[in-house]
């Protein structure tokens, strides 16, 4: 027994040291620029990742599956530690970027421990299927966009119709490669980041695996989310040209912090509509939130740490 409890000790620090090495790692040796044919190794080990949390999902053996869906979550967590640097840097300094990509790491190895602690106990949880499949879709229509010419068409489009947008409002706007202009003076750029497929394809990755909801209601469901995100994303492009027509030196203001507060919030009020429409979604999304309630080796580790001391 006391063998038992010391290597489940070892397993939950091993669940925290590698994602700490991966951070470091990343943060190191993969600056914000890097060579082609290393990111053409990354794209491998992104798209590989991916596609093994989708065998994962639809595999019916469990063990099989869940093997497949712990490498899967790994490979994930390692392709996000090399792009920190590039979060922060790349989009003028994006703080909040590169700490979520940080934070993001571990979660995706807490999810790769669940599994693996699923495995042990041979006693299989929903919601982890469930979250690699949504991981899988989104994740590969997203990359499978922004990693081909489509993303170039997307950007384009986005950019015509918000200029189209602007132009209703203030006239003399007109759009040349994706960038709006008032007057002839240069306002904004659009890039892929501002074509809201992220969030579009978040929602279609929520709804898509979700077992026992029949194909009518998951169109319903996309129907009330990616519609409305697409519409509100062009408001919030042509909101932020506005602002920032007259004074560019607003653009911080009005794009990380008017527009990004706008768009939480609008995603906020999208999940609460749509579960009412598809309550399945409300419970996966719940059931992920309380795996730390499992007793595993690292649920233990942070009771004794953390519990509280009982009086004598």
């Amino acid at each position: 027994m006391e063998r038992d409890v010391n290597n489940e000790d070892k397993i939950s620090v091993l669940f925290f040291i590698i994602p700490t090495l991966l951070v470091i790692i990343g943060l190191v040796f993969f600056p914000s620029s890097l060579p082609d044919e290393t990111e053409m190794l990354l794209l491998i080990l992104l798209f590989g990742s991916l596609i093994f949390l989708g065998m994962g999902f639809l595999i019916k053996k469990e063990r099989i599956a869940g093997k497949l869906k712990i490498v899967g979550w790994i490979l994930f967590a390692f392709y996000w530690s090399t792009k920190t640097n590039s979060l922060y840097f790349d989009v003028d300094g994006d703080i909040v970027n590169a700490f979520l990509c940080v934070a993001g790491i571990y979660v995706l190895f807490y999810i790769a421990y669940h599994e693996w602690l699923s495995l042990r106990k041979n006693k299989q949880i929903k919601c982890l299927n469930w979250a690699a499949g949504a991981a899988a879709i989104a994740g590969l229509i997203y990359f499978g966009v922004e990693k081909t010419p489509l993303a170039s068409w997307l950007i384009d489009v986005v950019a015509v119709q918000s200029g189209w947008l602007l132009n209703v409002f203030i006239g003399n706007v007109e759009v040349y490669q994706a960038s709006i202009y008032h007057e002839g003076i240069f306002i904004v750029n659009i890039i892929f980041a501002c074509t809201a497929i992220q969030s579009m394809v978040l929602f279609v990755g929520l709804i898509l695996p979700l077992k026992n909801v029949n194909v009518k209601r998951k169109f319903y469901g996309l129907t009330m989310t990616v519609v409305p995100i697409y519409f509100l994303n062009l408001i919030r492009n042509a909101s932020v040209a506005f602002l920032v027509k007259d004074n560019p030196d607003f653009f911080f203001m009005a794009h990380n912090v008017i527009g990004k507060g706008g768009s939480l919030i609008a995603l906020v009020v999208l999940l609460l509509i749509v579960i009412k429409v598809l309550p399945e979604l409300f419970d996966e999304i719940i059931h992920l939130i309380d795996l730390y309630k499992r007793d595993g080796p690292i649920e233990r580790f942070f009771k004794k740490c953390f519990g509280r001391k009982k009086k004598a």
